[in-house]
């Protein structure tokens, strides 16, 4: 609807301003461009869908700069509509260059010729404009003779009438050419709003004042206008005469606008948003933000405007202490309203809260988004595990002084390339710092005897002797295995048990849980696998599998879902517990050289193994022994000439547990050959 002389006047000053502004006539959009250009405006408006960047096959148009200037569109004498005119300049990109395929280029961009270097350039400009609840794109073709086509240079520019928008608006425009070849042009222009609609403030309060004649009908609407995504409605009424409308100063943020129109066809509305740099607003949006966590590693910020901020874990502990930010080892991520970010957690804990911070680097807001659902804030200390350069690690628990070096392990909050975070009970933590000051005491007692020591001289040979037999001793020691398997029923744990005691006689030393039940009730099944894999693999150590029906189920549970089910093992079950560490070995292609598999004859038929699992050596035994314990050497280590003998003792020193898990008491127990030569169904007649 055209707008009034007398309110256009108010809006843009006194009448001489007014009067300088140009007057187009009729209701047409039109273009126009630079001498010696031609150009054209496409009869309807397209959809505005700017398209990725694509290499540019040649020389091409493109928008260099916006200009904006305001037009009258008038009906009448004294009835006219405000408008935007915009100038795109262009200018000339690119080099002459043979397409390399003339399919994917075509015509689409009409920016080619049929012969390049002396021809003429064209390109289509879309312009896109977006104010406040209206959105449009329109198309311009432009072309340009060759004599003017130089590399680099400006020539000319094409200028479209017009873009109608209401007073106070805010407009947005987009200039791009189709194909897109570079990134889009923008420009965003504040139209003049109407003095009618006054933003005042009386204590708390803030007053809408809008001075319009008592027989007018309008309607005002307050919305939250988003940066990204259409425009939150909050409050509209349709109103009548002037009004005065009293809004609560918590209620203002710095997207909150106001849009009022006439209640008749076609009426213009128009929009203000009065509070952008308003101080209050900016403090009430940081009270209004929400962090809500949706699992267990994703969480979003909730707030009405968009914030420019940046957002970190931090550990809390009780007393009162500030939060301290785990930055190193993890780092600030940037925020973004409504979008869902994620923390590389394995788990949660009451005391991790996430902290967010301005771009002024000022703490705004700090939420312990797990303390509702896993209780109030525990009397842990917080361990951070780091690997150095040469794979060195080291333990040391966050303190309000600093980092204090400790070297223990508890429960794993977070795990990745660079290390570890672990939750300790405050007992323990302090139980270890005194242990520390113990062992210092012990070591200097032992450096200062050792002194004392070696002022004698027939202590050197002693020495000599102590050398030697250190290296022996360590020789022996042989390489560390680490065996796990699936606590199926008691008769196969007894199995187990026989293996591992079988493996000690040779030179390897063996960890299995049977063996660690004390210490695999206070650290937890996940804590003390982390542990004891690890060291395993740091001192060049080998983990072994060993799979029976109940071990290749929870990995088929693994591998379907991610997650192990509920199921009937016991407590002690570590194998359950070290899937989460063990399949990203496999997945990651870390596991061949440092993992073995195994199963026992006429139990598992290897093929049942997950093929995941396949990826290593899985041997039947006692049919494969020898090649079983050649694996469990030392990779460079030469093969041993008594690796047969070796593997006839751990045969005889199994088979009375076969025979019992096989054949239990009361049944008769048939001959079954073991060492090499025997597989599945020796002995059995077959």
């Amino acid at each position: 609807m055209p707008v009034p002389w007398f309110l256009l006047s108010l809006a843009l000053g006194r009448s001489p301003v007014v009067l300088s502004l140009e007057r187009l006539v009729g209701p047409q959009d039109a273009t126009h461009c630079s001498p010696g250009l031609s150009c054209r405006l496409w009869d309807s408006d397209i959809l505005c869908l700017p398209g990725d960047i694509v290499p540019a096959p040649g020389p091409v148009l493109a928008p260099t700069h916006l200009q904006t200037e305001l037009v009258l569109r008038c009906q009448k004498e004294t009835d006219c509509d405000l408008c935007l005119r915009v100038a795109v300049h262009l200018a000339v990109h690119g080099h002459w260059e043979e397409p390399e395929d003339e399919e994917k280029f075509g015509g689409a961009a009409d920016s080619g010729v049929e012969e390049p270097r002396n021809a003429s350039l064209q390109a289509q400009v879309v312009l896109s404009f977006q104010a406040y609840p209206t959105a449009r794109c329109v198309l311009l073709e432009v072309q340009v003779p060759a004599a003017l086509v130089q590399f680099g240079q400006s020539v000319g520019s094409v200028v479209y009438d017009c873009f109608e928008a209401a007073l106070g608006s805010e407009v947005r425009i987009w200039s791009y050419t189709q194909p897109r070849y570079e990134k889009e042009l923008n420009h965003t222009q504040q139209l003049p709003a109407l003095p009618w609609l006054n933003v005042s403030a009386d204590g708390d309060n803030v007053h809408l004042v809008l001075n319009v004649s008592e027989e007018q009908h309008f309607g005002l609407s307050l919305y939250w206008n988003q940066v990204q995504g259409p425009p939150k409605p909050r409050w509209h009424k349709n109103l009548t005469g002037p009004q005065i409308i009293t809004l609560n100063h918590t209620d203002l943020v710095p997207c909150l606008c106001i849009q009022v129109w006439p209640l008749e066809p076609d009426s213009v509305r128009t929009n203000i948003c009065p509070f952008r740099e308003d101080p209050r607003a900016h403090q009430n949006l940081w009270q209004a933000a929400r962090l809500q966590l949706l699992t267990l590693q994703s969480w979003l910020l909730d707030a009405p405007c968009s914030l420019p901020a940046e957002a970190a874990l931090c550990w809390r502990a009780p007393g009162g202490d500030p939060c301290q930010p785990l930055v190193p080892p993890l780092s600030w991520e940037n925020v973004t309203v409504d979008k869902v970010l994620e923390f590389p957690l394995l788990k949660g804990h009451p005391n991790l809260c996430v902290q967010q911070v301005n771009s002024s680097e000022k703490l705004q807001l700090q939420e312990c988004l797990w303390a509702d659902s896993l209780g109030p804030l525990k009397d842990d200390v917080l361990l951070l595990e780091t690997r150095g350069p040469q794979d060195n690690r080291s333990l040391c628990a966050l303190e309000p002084s600093g980092c204090t070096s400790l070297p223990s392990k508890a429960s794993t909050l977070w795990d990745d390339d660079l290390g570890a975070l672990w939750a300790c009970p405050m007992d323990k933590y302090i139980h270890k710092r005194w242990a520390l000051v113990w062992l210092a005491c012990l070591l200097f007692a032992a450096a200062l005897s050792l002194i004392l020591l070696l002022k004698k001289d027939h202590a050197k040979g002693w020495l000599r002797l102590l050398k030697q037999d250190v290296r022996s001793g360590a020789a022996a020691r042989g390489r560390a295995a680490l065996l796990l398997y699936s606590a199926d029923d008691s008769g196969f744990e007894r199995l187990v048990g026989a293996l591992a005691s079988a493996l000690c006689q040779l030179p390897l030393r063996v960890a299995v849980d049977l063996w660690s039940r004390r210490e695999l009730s206070a650290q937890g099944p996940v804590a003390w696998f982390h542990a004891q894999r690890r060291q395993t693999l740091q001192e060049g150590g080998v983990v072994v599998l060993l799979f029976s029906p109940g071990a290749v189920a929870l990995c088929s549970e693994w591998l379907q879902d991610g997650v192990s089910g509920p199921g009937a093992h016991g407590p002690h079950d570590a194998f359950r517990a070290s899937l989460s560490c063990v399949l990203p070995d496999f997945l990651q292609g870390r596991a061949p050289g440092s993992y073995v598999g195994a199963c026992f004859d006429r139990l598992l038929h290897p093929d049942a193994v997950p093929a995941l699992f396949r990826t290593v050596p899985v041997f039947t035994l006692p049919s494969q022994l020898p090649d079983f314990l050649g694996a469990l050497q030392q990779p460079r280590a030469p093969r041993s000439g008594r690796l047969q003998e070796r593997a006839e003792q751990v045969s005889r020193a199994l088979q009375p547990a076969l025979d019992s898990y096989f054949h239990p008491p009361g049944t008769p127990a048939p001959g079954r050959g073991v060492g090499p030569g025997a597989g599945p169904g020796a002995g059995d007649g077959t």
